[in-house]
């Protein structure tokens, strides 16, 4: 099936009992973020917003589980969808070497082009109302966190096409409000938007873009999705659902969108134009990403469907809605990477505390000497992994769901000065914590299990490392303020530490020193140092905040061959500053959480939810989005 637009999906929703209305007014500014965030993290229900000071409802939390997402998608569960993507790569038959090979690909490859997107001649379900002097104002567009440099269009599928090739591209990109009918454009480097944009510069021509908001869910899916920059998102919209797309002019550029959205913005982007600043804006990294020069986009026609909603989302401090995405996305498409270049691939899985690009893990058949490194390089040059900033390798009885038996496996099966790949590469552009933009250390872990060739005379028991010292000395000494050993709880020689902030400065160094002075005698492996007043009840919040703040070259140390380092901890405070401008974590000012604890009951009936921004009560919280020491 297809759903009509978002109203179909709404009403699904809430039959199923996974949708809460809510009538009394919250403010797009700041509240509405407060809660969502509050229900995302409690595996709470899709919200609608009514009263939200605009004539649209606003839906929000829509994709926040597996069975919303599957739903959405038009599948009873993800195991369905899983099955009918990783379909694709059969249907799709490379270099046959025989005719019986060619007519055995013609049912799948049939079974695509009859879901190629079809265009009408018509007028659109979209274009049932057509607001030629356009105004962003009428629609909800949320303020999510308290440093944004504004407004954001949140859930955006960006339509664009190259000027040569004429091939589309839906790409969604975050689109900051500048005022009635401009917004900026963010297309990150490595996007598609991007890429067009330069081709459009070439021609000194301005650029049409038409961007779709709502409709049928499954497009803001196929949104996000990794494909190849020359395959159709609503080509693979429709393979999903089982149902073709039906496509309709614009009404003033040349760009062909869903019949079905709820809203459409037109424009275009003038390539001549000088950037504008856009930004901050709390990402999905769970930190700020901060002010930068995008292009201008220019509205010149909104269009709505008779009775649409407004979707939305925020990202921030993991887990959050757009985790669902990644979990899919790694799902889906193991099935072309096993066939295009890792054929002993077994299993893959993007942790949420990872944020997509910073933590992957890889299950292999392992077979051959060196086939652990092999993978590493590999999945350092394919695709979007290319920017994996931590990546993880284990053999095929290793359960990668199981954090606890899969760390014990990675000190039980890694021998650091064999089994650990320091490099440098392509990172994400939101990756902070490199020295330059978007280029930085990774780190490959080859924790299979070793064949004869691979073993060596060094001895790999646990503890890896070693360190005589009690956890207590560096509490006394005053270098700590607190700690976490998970020798007892993980079977690990790691200790977790908040390293005590003078002044303004971490005494990160002088820990390296105490440390070098003891480590002598067995103990502990690994010591990871983390900011002060840092929550380390939570090993997911820890294991989210050490991969952000960590460049695995610069932050990784080794002493004397027995202990390593990993510094994770805010490098603004180091001697002799940062080069770039150091963000802080996405997180509600006291001020909105006060407002909406007084305000909760008025949601209707529900459990009271704290805020999941007081975790961060005690750490530092900057008065910008930017860290100054």
């Amino acid at each position: 099936m297809a759903w009509k637009g978002l109203n179909e999906f709404v009403s699904a929703l809430e039959k199923r009992g996974d949708l809460k209305r809510i009538k009394t007014f919250f403010d797009p500014e700041l509240e509405i973020t407060e809660i969502a965030d509050r229900f995302v993290k409690n595996n709470g229900p899709a919200l609608l917003f009514e009263n939200n000071g605009t004539a649209f409802p606003l839906l929000i939390n829509a994709f926040a589980s597996g069975k919303r997402l599957a739903m959405a998608c038009s599948m009873e569960d993800i195991g369905h969808l899983i099955s009918r993507i990783s379909r694709i790569p059969a249907s799709m038959p490379s270099a046959p070497s025989s005719f019986l090979s060619k007519i055995k690909g013609i049912p799948g490859l049939l079974n695509l082009v009859n879901l190629i997107p079809s265009r009408s001649s018509r007028r659109g379900l979209c274009q049932h109302t057509i607001i030629r002097k356009p105004d962003l104002s009428i629609i909800p567009v949320l303020k999510c966190w308290p440093h944004d440099g504004g407004r954001y269009i949140t859930l955006p599928v960006v339509n664009t096409y190259h000027p040569e090739t004429l091939k589309p591209n839906a790409g969604m990109y975050r689109m900051q409000v500048l005022g009635p009918d401009t917004t900026a454009m963010h297309w990150q480097l490595h996007k598609t938007g991007a890429n067009h944009f330069e081709a459009w510069k070439k021609t000194g021509r301005k650029m049409p873009v038409s961007v779709i908001l709502g409709g049928d869910p499954v497009y803001t899916y196929a949104a996000t999705a990794p494909l190849p920059e020359n395959i159709d998102e609503y080509l693979l919209a429709g393979f999903i659902r089982g149902r073709k797309v039906k496509l309709v002019k614009c009404i003033t550029n040349d760009i062909y969108v869903p019949d079905d959205a709820d809203f459409v913005i037109e424009g275009f982007v003038d390539p001549l134009e000088e950037p504008v600043t856009e930004g901050p804006f709390g990402d999905h990294t769970g930190f700020y990403s901060l002010e930068g020069p995008y292009p201008r986009f220019h509205v010149t026609c909104i269009t709505h469907s008779r009775n649409p909603v407004y979707p939305a989302t925020i990202v921030g401090v993991p887990p959050m809605e757009d985790y669902q995405f990644t979990e899919l996305t790694s799902e889906i498409f193991q099935a072309p990477l096993k066939l295009t270049l890792l054929p002993e691939l077994e299993d893959m899985h993007l942790p949420a505390p990872g944020v997509a690009h910073n933590l992957a893990i890889v299950k292999i058949q392992k077979r051959w000497p060196g086939q652990g490194k092999k993978v590493i390089n590999s999945v350092f040059g394919a695709g979007q992994m290319m920017f994996t900033k931590f990546l993880v390798v284990v053999s095929e009885d290793t359960d990668i769901r199981d954090y606890k038996s899969l760390a014990r496996v990675v000190f039980s099966s890694c021998n650091p000065s064999h089994d650990l790949v320091f490099t440098r590469g392509p990172l994400d552009v939101l990756d902070h914590a490199s020295d330059t933009e978007a280029y930085g250390g990774k780190l490959g872990i080859d924790a299979t299990r070793k064949v004869p060739q691979e073993k060596t005379d060094e001895k790999q028991d646990i503890p890896l490392l070693t360190w005589s010292a009690d956890p207590g000395t560096l509490l006394t000494a005053g270098l700590i303020t607190a700690y976490r050993d998970l020798r007892g709880e993980f079977d690990i020689p790691v200790l977790i530490a908040a390293v005590k902030n003078t002044g303004g400065k971490t005494n990160i160094a002088a820990i390296k020193d105490f440390l070098k002075e003891t480590a002598r005698h067995s103990g502990f492996g690994l010591f990871v140092a983390v900011d002060d007043g840092f929550d380390l009840s939570d090993i997911s919040l820890c294991t989210w905040h050490i991969l952000g703040n960590t460049d695995p070259v610069r932050d990784i140390e080794n002493i004397e061959g027995k202990l390593y380092i990993i510094d994770a901890t805010t490098k603004a405070y180091r001697p002799g500053g940062f080069p770039r401008p150091w963000p802080g974590i996405v997180c509600s000012d006291d001020d909105t959480i006060r407002r909406i604890d007084e305000k909760w009951e008025e949601l209707g009936p529900a459990p009271f939810i704290k805020s999941p921004s007081l975790r961060f009560s005690k750490a530092f919280r900057p008065g910008s989005a930017a860290i100054k020491a």
